[in-house]
């Protein structure tokens, strides 16, 4: 039995196959789908003629079948979607209402959904009799209150669907999920989570439910991010339009704008080993950025008893999590510096009042968790 976790993108789609366990057995992506597409798998990258999504799909599940796993041992393609929308608040299975609502959410997620969707029906197309489910970045923050996800604009405009949505929630659903096992602990009452990669968002997490988070009608909000501007007056981004039209305006607040407009690198890695002024100033820029909004996250959950850490720069920059806590020092957050520089799971001191922990990604584990749990009716 395997489950598939299945991420397309703009022009690539990779496929992970997971048992159900959750440990992942193979994986396979095609890169370039429509130009000059290779296929990546266990026996290494080669050129293949991909000219559309149901052509990438073949050649991936061909590539799953020489790494061992056969469709016939396929009882379940699992999807992460970025949008689900005002109505797709859960995993769900794939039928023809979900996928209009998908595709409904298309103008909230234009760059996002259109492959996921691409991908759903090529699969459909070759595979006619397996069950597909999504899951949506957006679904874990529908617990949200409306006074945190309505933004105070009049109805009209609300009613173009423009609210505050939330994202990376597949990834703080795996952190919920994970982190009691981690910890040895029942999961912290009013969690403060980082997710830090390319993207980075917070989320304030009571009982396990989102009550705040930083990103809000698309993952452009909050804080600084790779080439993203995070939080932004909007009369600013009107101005840039004026300047430069509403696609350059897009073009500099989505791809130049984060660390690489401040620092000139969109990589942490990069900026730490620049050690110029600009590096060390975009460093702490999102360093001061990630703490002032974590304490509107805190002040949503009404105090805080655990912080954690995931994503790429959340799991392995101890420079960030150090200057992050330090901010948080008020709460009575304190770091063990010899755990925070072996990346431990533990981070917190002895003398702590707050838990500290590191918590490996696991956002296609999660997918298939999902999807496992739909064929299960849970």
């Amino acid at each position: 039995m395997a489950v598939l976790v299945v991420n397309a993108g703009s022009s690539s789609v990779k496929v992970a196959a997971f048992a159900p366990d959750l440990t992942q057995i193979a994986a396979a992506r095609v890169t370039e789908i429509g130009g000059a597409a290779r296929l990546e798998g266990a026996g290494g990258a080669a050129p293949i003629a991909a000219p559309d999504y149901t052509a990438a799909m073949a050649a991936v599940l061909a590539e799953l079948d020489r790494a061992g796993v056969a469709l016939s041992r396929v009882t379940v393609a699992a999807h992460r979607v970025v949008h689900g929308g005002p109505d797709l608040a859960a995993p769900c299975l794939l039928t023809p209402d979900t996928l209009a609502r998908i595709d409904a959410a298309v103008p909230l997620a234009p760059l996002h959904n259109p492959p996921a969707l691409l991908a759903i029906r090529a699969l459909a197309a070759l595979v006619p009799d397996l069950p597909q489910t999504a899951s949506f970045d957006t679904a874990f923050h529908a617990t949200m209150p409306d006074v945190a996800r309505r933004y105070a604009l009049p109805e009209r405009a609300e009613a173009l669907g423009i609210r505050r949505y939330g994202f990376h929630g597949i990834s703080y659903a795996a952190l919920v999920a994970r982190l009691p096992a981690l910890t040895g602990a029942p999961l912290p009452a009013r969690l403060l989570a980082f997710h830090m990669g390319n993207g980075v968002s917070a989320c304030a997490i009571r009982e396990g439910r989102s009550v705040a988070t930083t990103m809000g009608y698309s993952p452009l909000d909050g804080l600084t991010m790779g080439t993203r501007a995070g939080g932004i007056d909007g009369n600013a981004v009107l101005r840039l339009a004026e300047e430069f039209g509403i696609d350059g305006a897009r073009q500099i607040l989505n791809r130049e704008s984060g660390l690489l407009g401040l620092g000139g690198a969109s990589d942490m890695r990069a900026l730490h080993a620049a050690g110029t002024e600009r590096s060390r100033f975009a460093v702490g820029h999102f360093i001061y950025w990630a703490t002032r909004h974590a304490g509107s996250l805190i002040a949503a959950m009404g105090g805080l008893d655990a912080v954690a850490f995931t994503g790429g720069i959340g799991e392995n920059d101890p420079v960030v999590r150090a200057g992050i806590v330090d901010g948080l020092s008020f709460t009575g957050a304190a770091l063990d510096p010899v755990a925070n520089a072996a990346h431990a799971t533990r981070l917190h001191a002895p003398r702590s009042d707050v838990a500290i922990w590191t918590v490996p990604a696991a956002e296609e584990a999660q997918i298939a968790r999902d999807a496992l749990a739909l064929l299960a009716g849970g």
